[in-house]
């Protein structure tokens, strides 16, 4: 068994919170952005530090209003005042959620129209890649009340800002990073053939909560004879049998902050064009390894990949992508995409993910989480074996 693994502290000190908030105000006073509002959960925990499992439920909404000057607003449920005691907003405005016919839009307004006196300029997430978490009639009413008031869209302001990672988030996600390498590493030691997709994952997700994951809420599979030709819909009651191939593709998440990635298995002999498929995303994984870093753009590290993928005979990509962000959310931007032009950061967080079609209805897809560095990048947990491992019991 595994020993635990040694967690970083959770939570943030209120510096952490001054540091991304001065950063997006610098950013929205060179726009002529008086305030933005959030009202997705990554975003208002960001800013706000307040973290609660309530986001589940889709009764109420939350808002938190950041201005160009000053401290973040919460426009919140009455429900939830009481947790920001352990946060650094101090203005904090309720009303007695649910109410349909007015959950939170005037109270919303009326703290935008409070800090918004200067351009006139509302910023929003309304980007590819985001959503507002309410109903469109809410929304529809919001605009209504501020008809006087532009409405911005900030999603890459944003972006700007969660993209690179502050000392205490690496920390956070490399302790998940590890966590689920222990579990991969578990895992390896106890899959057997006759067990099915469901229990193999299930045996992984209990020795990851062992370790310290908070929950691991993506933990997907898939697997067949030779290959899989589906990465999205697993596990499933299905059996493993010997000549099969299993991926297990999984986020485990500590104190907010995920990892990604994933591991293959080969259950006995599989046929020489499967071991080559994994030593080529394997090789391809390297030639990302080595061309991430600060300067060069996502398009430049999917291109390395693609060239070791294409000339080793790769059908196509099915996957769309290459790799993308991590950090609050599973995935996050940017992608790595051919032509992708996003300039790589010291302090950024991107996943490695290569996959190729090999043979019709066959893919091979091998993910690592890495750390962009002053001179390079770095993983953030061990990485994969180089051959295909083989489960012989």
């Amino acid at each position: 068994m595994t020993k635990s693994l040694i967690a970083p502290p959770r939570g943030f000190e209120r510096s952490e919170f001054e540091n991304r908030t001065a950063k997006l105000q610098a950013l929205m006073n060179a726009q002529g952005i008086d305030a933005v509002f959030f009202s997705t959960e990554p975003e208002f925990r960001y800013f706000s530090g307040f973290k609660s499992q309530f986001w589940e439920s889709p009764t109420r909404p939350w808002f938190l209003v950041v201005p160009a000057e000053g401290l973040p607003i919460a426009v919140v449920p009455e429900i939830g005042v009481a947790g920001f005691d352990d946060t650094w907003v101090e203005d904090v405005r309720s009303w007695p959620a649910p109410r349909p016919e007015d959950d939170g839009i005037s109270q919303l307004a009326g703290a935008l129209k409070d800090v918004s006196k200067r351009h006139l300029k509302i910023g929003a997430m309304l980007g590819p890649e985001t959503h507002l978490r309410m109903p469109a009639a809410n929304f529809k009413m919001l605009q209504e009340l501020l008809s006087q008031y532009e409405m911005v869209d900030v999603a890459t302001l944003v972006r700007d800002v969660r993209s690179v990672k502050s000392a205490a988030e690496i920390a956070k996600t490399r302790f998940a990073c590890e966590v689920t390498a222990a579990g991969f590493d578990y895992l390896y030691a106890n899959l057997k053939a006759g067990m099915t997709e469901r229990e193999a994952c299930k045996a992984m997700h209990i020795e990851m909560l062992r370790l310290g994951a908070d929950a691991c809420p993506y933990l997907i599979s898939a697997s067949g004879q030779g290959g899989y030709d589906n990465i999205i819909m697993g596990p499933t009651d299905r059996t493993l049998e010997r000549g099969d191939v299993l991926i297990i593709d999984t986020g485990a998440n500590f104190d907010g902050y995920f990892s990604d990635y994933d591991r293959n298995f080969a259950f006995g002999q599989v046929d020489q064009a499967t071991h080559m498929a994994y030593e080529a995303v394997y090789e391809s994984t390297e030639a990302g390894l080595r061309i991430a870093a600060p300067g060069r753009t996502t398009g430049d590290v999917w291109q390395a990949m693609w060239n070791v993928l294409e000339g080793a005979g790769a059908l196509g990509n099915d996957v769309g992508r290459m790799g993308h962000g991590l950090g609050m959310q599973l995935t996050e931007w940017p992608s790595n995409v051919e032509g992708g032009d996003v300039v790589l950061k010291e302090g950024m967080i991107l996943t490695l993910e290569p996959g190729m079609t090999f043979a019709p209805g066959k893919m091979m897809v091998h993910e690592e989480n890495i750390l962009i560095t002053a001179n390079g990048c770095e993983m953030l947990h061990k990485r994969a074996w180089p051959t295909l491992p083989v489960i012989d019991r």
